[in-house]
């Protein structure tokens, strides 16, 4: 520590992935005064990935507390205060102080803001009118989608989007015995993330579980009904819904950010620090938007990888330490027995190898390649693709396609050189 902090307070707003793991990271780093999290969801901070798989297949409420952060007797002994249910309103950066909905004020010596994201609403005529209509991005979210197909007959679902939240949520609806379509609006599922080689196996995966996967499904109309809704698309065709989720995306927390005058640009501004345009405001997480040295451009994460380095570089940069964000991302899904695992950002790439191992099932990759330099791999129930290629790219390897496509070479570190 280059400097005393013991008469210091830091305050993070969000007590997520990335708020949660900063405040402990700031505390390992030495920081010895204050440290105040707060957060306007009333549950003890939990593990956001599992909402859409574990969560919803789990048979209690209670199940759901398990599965927390970090446990409740860390915070004491890291001397971290939460409060939970706590809105907070406002930020003055001249007096350095956030303001809270229930009228109460706190002062900071350093901020960060971990706000995250929430579900994004599309603007369907008759949305705002639906009955039993949800989206997934708390615990509460997942319960309440639990209780209505328990309490629904027919427990029809219709999910509006074909991204990785909907396909999971797909994919654990169907194993608590709902009937499942998946509306995309794009031209195949994942289309924004993943190649079509990608695409294709999911559509085969839902369709072999019996979830029906409904591409070029625009939809621009919601019918309430007695019971549920009426989903209509601008192809004309319709769909009875007992409950109908909605995934098509989030939108990013910016507001308090915004109203404080920060950098915004698809996301909180932040260098490779974590530091925002305030010498004093840091941010981490869903909603910032942060320069990778390794991709040579700024991007936004929506990951737990990204939310949990990004904490622990900007902890140490709280604390008067040189450092620089700079990781591989990754990422990975769960959908019935299968395991994705991704690693690398895929946007441009021109050239994409698929390999599918022999005498193994459902194990396969694909490689996305900008010319000779690997972006990204996808690795499907494949855990030695998925390692390796995160050491090729991390080295910036150059690799032998003729023999990564060549399923007869195993994949070994020094298969493909």
């Amino acid at each position: 520590m280059s400097f005393n902090t013991s008469n210091l307070t830091c305050v993070v707003i969000g007590a997520s992935h990335a708020g949660v793991n900063f405040a402990f990271a700031l505390r390992g780093q030495g920081w010895e005064g204050r440290i105040m999290m707060f957060d306007s969801d009333p549950e003890f901070p939990y593990h956001r990935p599992p909402l859409s798989k574990k969560y919803l297949t789990i048979t209690s409420q209670e199940d759901t507390q398990h599965d927390v952060l970090f446990p409740k007797e860390n915070y004491e002994t890291d001397n971290i205060s939460l409060s939970l249910g706590k809105n907070v309103t406002n930020i003055n950066r001249k007096t350095k102080s956030i303001f809270l909905s229930d009228g109460s004020v706190q002062r900071y010596d350093k901020l960060i803001l971990a706000t995250g994201a929430r579900a994004f609403i599309p603007p369907i005529k008759g949305i705002e009118n639906a009955t039993n209509i949800f989206s997934i991005r708390n615990a509460q979210d997942a319960i309440d989608i639990k209780k209505a197909i328990k309490d629904s007959l027919r427990k029809r679902v219709v999910i509006i989007g074909g991204g990785y939240i909907g396909l999971e949520t797909a994919a654990s609806l169907k194993k608590i015995g709902a009937e499942v379509t998946v509306l995309e609006r794009e031209e195949r599922v994942l289309s924004r993330v993943t190649a079509p080689e990608m695409s294709v196996f999911f559509t085969e995966l839902h369709s072999q579980n019996n979830v029906s996967i409904l591409v070029n499904k625009n939809v621009v109309s919601i019918n309430s009904l007695d019971a549920g809704s009426e989903v209509i698309c601008d192809d004309n065709t319709s769909f009875k819904a007992d409950i109908l989720i909605i995934g098509v995306g989030v939108k990013v927390n910016t507001e308090l950010a915004e109203q404080a005058g920060l950098e915004i640009d698809n996301g909180i501004k932040v260098d490779a620090s974590g530091k925002t345009s305030d010498d004093d405001i840091y941010s981490v997480g869903d909603c910032t938007y942060h320069f990778n040295p390794s991709y040579r451009r700024f991007i936004r994460l929506e990951s737990v990888q990204n939310a949990v380095d990004q904490a622990k570089v900007a902890a140490a940069a709280v604390c008067g330490k040189a450092v620089t964000y700079d990781t591989i991302p990754w990422f990975w899904s769960d959908q019935y027995d299968v395991k994705l695992q991704m690693v690398g950002l895929s946007q441009g790439y021109t050239e994409t190898i698929k390999r599918i191992e022999p005498d193994k099932e459902k194990c396969m990759s694909v490689w996305y390649f900008k010319d000779d330099e690997l972006l990204a791999v996808d690795a499907v129930n494949n855990a030695k693709a998925y390692v390796l290629g995160t050491r090729f790219i991390q080295n910036k390897q150059k690799i032998d396609k003729s023999k990564l496509a060549d399923v007869s070479i195993s994949i070994k570190p020094t298969s493909f050189l």
